[in-house]
């Protein structure tokens, strides 16, 4: 049980790690200047200091929106087998959901605002510019449908068995 703990608090913090060095290479390098082209008419890199939530959502309120991922960070690590499956799936998508909640969490206690870079578009459409966190967290949200998913063929497998 403790391996266990030791080994996802390593992963959990070098992933953490990961986003922050993103964002303050970013803050280096990207603030003040214009975006730039990394591929023509599709990614930019931008410095955008984000003080909502996903899609620039509920703007300026950094404390609520604070106290949200504490709530929601609570209750995943106290509740954690109701939301994860078993083995390595839900394990990667445990060690995802907490570093996205966590890096973005800092940012919002320490800076006031989430850093956000990667802009993507195409032609007239553009995606909200997001960073390292928000593509945890979608990746582990990705992969609790694929669990869940999975988890309910298993389910109803072994009631046909």
């Amino acid at each position: 049980m403790f391996r266990r703990f030791l080994m996802s608090f390593v992963v959990v913090v070098n992933l953490v790690l990961l986003d922050q060095v993103v964002k303050a290479l970013s803050e280096a390098y990207l603030k003040g200047q214009s975006s730039i082209v990394v591929v023509e008419n599709f990614f930019n890199l931008a410095y955008v200091e984000n003080k909502g939530c996903a899609w620039g959502m509920l703007q300026g309120q950094v404390w609520p929106l604070a106290a949200v991922a504490i709530i929601m960070l609570s209750l995943l690590i106290w509740r954690r087998k109701s939301f994860f499956t078993e083995g390595k799936l839900g394990l990667v998508t445990e060690h995802l959901l907490y570093a996205g909640i966590i890096g973005n969490l800092y940012d919002r206690l320490i800076r006031g605002y989430v850093v956000d870079m990667f802009d993507f578009h195409w032609g007239i459409h553009h995606f909200p510019v997001f960073n390292i966190a928000d593509v945890f967290i979608s990746v582990a949200a990705g992969l609790l449908f694929i669990g869940a998913l999975l988890q309910k063929d298993s389910k109803k497998e072994s009631k046909e068995a």
